[in-house]
């Protein structure tokens, strides 16, 4: 009878831990980006996956399309469909934070990547890139290239994203000192190449004679390169971009684009996925805010670079 009972309370302890097993093998792990029409973000969404594949659990890609309404349809059917953790790239800083607190509600952490949410209480971790210091030497690029000197425009990103300001301070932080740089117009493509491209043909049909333009990202400065260049001007005006995207970094390598910045979406990717993984196993003091350094890319320091990162 004792032996029986001994087996019987083994038995018990053994499904227990299967059980357990079972129920942290059937974790799954949603990945939702702001958009997936932009190479950069179709990186940082499958490294984030793969990452979190790799430690284990099974992954969703859900895009949003740049569009908030979309994003709640992907949160809501993410936190039905039993999705314990979300590594989430918001469309907005401001009209996200529903979303991140309705996955709070619900028991499920969310790690953002890359933008930020204006909320403290909200996300367990925010994993983003310096945009305003990597700006800054952006800046200081620009002046030396410039000459200090010049008509210049400035193409924004997507206004209601903390990166597109960020970015946008950090070079006017250097470039505004400088007056004999003169910015004749700046106007919002939303991180678009093409929007990008049409925005930088309008511009020139006001401003033939301009001499930079300041991108906020790769994509709106590959746009705006293809504008100057059916307008015959792509030797003559400088561009800048930001990402660190592998057409940027070609462009780079060809002459068509003066600089980018490089941000590291693998860094972050791969940061939030662990994040989660840890999360899952107990971890509860997270870094509310994390910056990931950002590094200026030349021709003369383009062999040092890949696409989405360093050699």
């Amino acid at each position: 009878m004792r032996r029986i009972i001994i087996l019987l309370l083994l038995l018990i302890a053994a499904t227990g831990c299967h059980n357990k097993n079972v129920e942290a093998k059937a974790k799954k792990v949603a990945v939702i980006v702001s958009t997936l029409n932009n190479p950069w973000f179709v990186f940082l969404a499958q490294t984030a996956a793969a990452q979190a594949q790799s430690l284990g659990y099974e992954t969703k890609i859900f895009d949003s399309q740049n569009n908030t309404a979309t994003e709640t349809d992907n949160f809501e059917n993410a936190i039905a469909a039993g999705y314990s953790a979300i590594l989430f790239n918001p469309t907005d800083a401001n009209g996200s934070v529903v979303n991140v607190n309705k996955a709070k509600t619900a028991g499920v952490p969310v790690f953002c990547m890359d933008r930020e949410v204006n909320s403290v209480t909200g996300p367990t971790s925010q994993i983003l890139s310096d945009s305003y210091s990597g700006c800054v030497d952006l800046g200081k690029y620009f002046v030396q290239q410039m000459h200090k000197k010049g008509k210049y425009v400035e193409i924004l990103g997507i206004v209601a994203d903390n990166n597109t300001w960020n970015r946008s301070k950090g070079f006017h932080s250097v470039v505004d000192y400088y007056p004999g740089l003169q910015m004749v117009a700046q106007q919002s493509a939303d991180f678009d190449r093409n929007k990008g491209m049409e925005v930088m043909e309008s511009i020139l049909q006001a401003h033939p004679d301009i001499d930079g333009v300041f991108c906020g990202n790769d994509a709106m400065a590959m746009g705006a390169y293809q504008a100057l260049a059916a307008a015959g001007k792509a030797n003559k005006v400088k561009v800048m971009g930001f990402d660190g995207a592998e057409d940027a970094i070609q462009g780079i390598k060809e002459g068509k684009i003066l600089a980018t910045a490089m941000q590291f979406p693998k860094v972050m990717a791969q940061t939030a996925a662990n994040y989660a993984d840890e999360y899952f196993k107990g971890k509860r003091d997270f870094p509310k805010k994390i910056q990931v350094g950002v590094e200026v890319v030349t021709q003369k320091n383009i062999s040092d670079y890949i696409a989405y990162g360093k050699k």
